[in-house]
């Protein structure tokens, strides 16, 4: 209860901060809503060309894509880390956070959030359905759960496979460009896995299982019985990874020494 209490105080001062500058808050949304329309159009360009994309029609795949952007946007909201070897090693805030009484994850999560990402699962929720009623998805009442625990199943692998790469600030603190190379990899989640080849197709599933985020709880709700095991995997990768994730960042805090010489 203290930690849920401590992240509901910092979410409350973030919001009023946030406020403040409102015209922030519209013109960041409006670059993101420009960035998954981008996405979109290029969706409609290739079906521009084809019916079918390896068993794939173009509604198909644009639901996946909406549903990837819901675990895209929770995840882009409270696991900003994208510049942590810079600011908390080179620059020595992670001194700071070791001061106080809090877990330092939790802390660097709750300082670095950006809740106005949320707006990006409204986005996601939004093509779902419109791609859902074109499909004509029949949707039962445990839908609705379901979908919660593959979200958030997917929120655990992106957080997971973040911070392990965070993690490697505590043995190498040298600056380091696998985050940009990695967001870029998380993009072929976006799309069926069998669009690949079985190199890629197997990475994507096993050692960066991106294709948990997006295609393989999709494929659920677009009744594709093949991969359905598939899809309840997903809340299990992401307890894997992510548990991972922070017996790593434990092991890494204890050998960090500090910013000083």
């Amino acid at each position: 209860m203290f930690y849920v209490k401590i992240f509901f105080q910092y979410m409350s001062q973030y919001i009023k901060t946030r406020l403040q500058y409102r015209t922030d808050i519209f013109v960041e949304f409006f670059s993101d809503l420009l960035s998954q329309a981008i996405n979109l159009i290029f969706i409609l360009v290739v079906f521009g060309h084809t019916q079918f994309l390896n068993g794939w029609n173009r509604d198909e795949i644009i639901f996946i894509y909406g549903f990837f952007l819901v675990p895209f946007a929770v995840f882009s909201a409270f696991f900003n880390i994208w510049d942590f070897n810079e600011r908390y090693i080179v620059k020595g805030e992670l001194d700071r956070i070791l001061t106080r009484p809090i877990h330092s994850l939790f802390q660097i999560i709750l300082e670095r959030m950006e809740l106005e990402a949320l707006l990006g699962a409204i986005t996601g929720l939004a093509v779902m359905l419109y791609a859902g009623l074109r499909l004509h998805i029949n949707v039962e009442w445990y839908d609705s759960l379901l979908f919660i625990f593959f979200v958030i199943g997917g929120v655990l692998i992106y957080g997971g496979i973040f911070i392990m790469l965070a993690c490697i600030s505590f043995w190498a603190d040298a600056r380091t460009s696998l985050m940009p190379m990695m967001y870029n990899i998380s993009n072929y989640g976006r799309y069926p896995v069998n669009i690949y080849n079985h190199i890629i197709r197997f990475v994507l599933t096993w050692i960066l299982p991106f294709a948990f985020v997006g295609v393989y709880p999709a494929a659920f709700f677009l009744e594709k019985q093949e991969w359905f095991w598939y899809s309840f995997l997903t809340p299990v990768m992401g307890i894997i990874f992510f548990t991972i994730s922070v017996i790593l960042w434990n092991q890494g805090i204890k050998r960090y020494r500090g910013a000083g010489n």
